[in-house]
């Protein structure tokens, strides 16, 4: 007697091909998703070359300048890793918003009083609990192998 099982979750029905205007909104959007990182980029790099020439000028590295050009490298990087993969992990965003809570604790600490220090204090560490929990969520539940978006990107 043969014991042979079969599986019926898997789903057989071939994928809907997108018609031509689908196909060209995919294409249209793509491209100005490219155009609008391209921007973001290009002021990124320029922003961080003011502030260098910024320094350069000044004679002096404060660090609030350090930090400043760590936020710029960060959006580099989140541009690099979306281009590259088509994903953007919101670790990023929370990092970016870490190293600003803390710059601008930083550079405006003698203006703020003890209950604001305290709120930006609490925002950081709430921001890095939810960093670490996401974190531990991916490594404990991993996403698999999912379609990014590059991979849905239309072919020329």
């Amino acid at each position: 007697m043969s014991t042979e099982t079969t599986d019926t979750s898997l789903n057989t029905t071939p994928a809907r091909t997108p018609n031509k205007a689908e196909s060209l909104l995919g294409k249209m959007i793509h491209f100005f998703e490219f155009v609008g990182l391209t921007v973001i980029a290009i002021a990124t790099i320029y922003a961080g070359g003011q502030e260098v020439m910024h320094m350069i000028n000044n004679a002096k590295v404060t660090l609030g300048d350090l930090l400043l050009l760590f936020l710029y490298l960060e959006v580099l990087a989140m541009i690099a890793i979306y281009l590259d993969s088509g994903k953007l992990p919101i670790r990023f965003p929370l990092y970016i918003a870490i190293v600003a809570l803390a710059r601008y604790l930083i550079l405006e600490l003698k203006g703020l009083s003890e209950w604001e220090m305290i709120a930006i204090g609490v925002t950081i560490t709430l921001i890095t609990i939810a960093t670490l929990i996401l974190r531990y969520g991916h490594i404990k539940y991993p996403y698999g192998n999912t379609n990014t978006a590059a991979q849905r990107r239309p072919k020329d």
